[in-house]
């Protein structure tokens, strides 16, 4: 049996859901997911700017790229920036949870990495899911491989490698070194799109995702 109307809830579990991931990653220091990586070396190299600040203050840039990409601007595009401020605040707010969690060994590493990957990939599934507008990130994927008519899954493996390599090219520009990224960021960058399709088809089997509240749905 199918969970129904489940539309604003998948946008409320993905959120918290990939923010947990994200936050698992980092405490793991195998290498932050690829997607996050660049916002994330901002936030190690601007002192003020926390890693969730700097998520939404990277999106807010991106989101202007999207417009002038697609040659369009709609009001729920706004509404994209608006969950990047949320997804940043809850961010934050896993990180500081997370403080106290002592990860010194590869024994407790390794499990924090892989589990913080299947969240993320959960998380991303679960906003490709919902109507309500997406953190920017996912909204170009989603916007992009649509008007481009590219298989979305395709598109995001490919969005996933380059951004691990734009995340590369800033570590070394800004600290000459390797930070935030390392193996378990190209390995996030290879499989995560594999991943985030199998919990579709998962989340598609088991859950209805039409909305709960229709009325609201017009204005996304």
């Amino acid at each position: 049996m199918k969970l129904k109307n489940f539309a604003e809830m998948a946008y409320l579990l993905g959120l918290i859901i990939l923010a947990l991931g994200v936050a698992l990653m980092e405490k793991a220091d195998l290498g932050i997911s690829m997607v996050v990586a660049p916002a994330y070396l901002i936030s190690l190299k601007v002192d003020f700017l926390t890693f969730g600040m700097a998520e939404y203050t990277l999106q807010a840039v991106l989101l202007i790229f999207v417009c002038l990409l697609l040659g369009q601007f709609k009001l729920s595009y706004c509404f994209s920036f608006v969950t990047a401020v949320i997804y940043g605040l809850v961010l934050d707010g896993w990180i500081w949870m997370l403080n106290d969690v002592t990860a010194a060994t590869l024994s407790i590493r390794i499990p924090l990495y892989l589990v913080g990957m299947l969240f993320c990939a959960m998380g991303i599934s679960l906003l490709f899911h919902t109507y309500l507008s997406p953190e920017v990130y996912e909204l170009f994927v989603k916007e992009v491989s649509k008007k481009y008519r590219i298989d979305i899954n395709k598109f995001k493996i490919g969005y996933d490698c380059t951004s691990c390599a734009v995340a590369v090219a800033m570590s070394y520009l800004f600290f000459n070194s390797l930070r935030g990224v390392g193996i378990g960021t190209v390995i996030c960058a290879l499989v995560n799109g594999l991943i985030i399709a199998q919990c579709s088809k998962f989340f598609e089997k088991h859950i209805d995702f039409s909305p709960k509240l229709p009325s609201v749905q017009k204005y996304f």
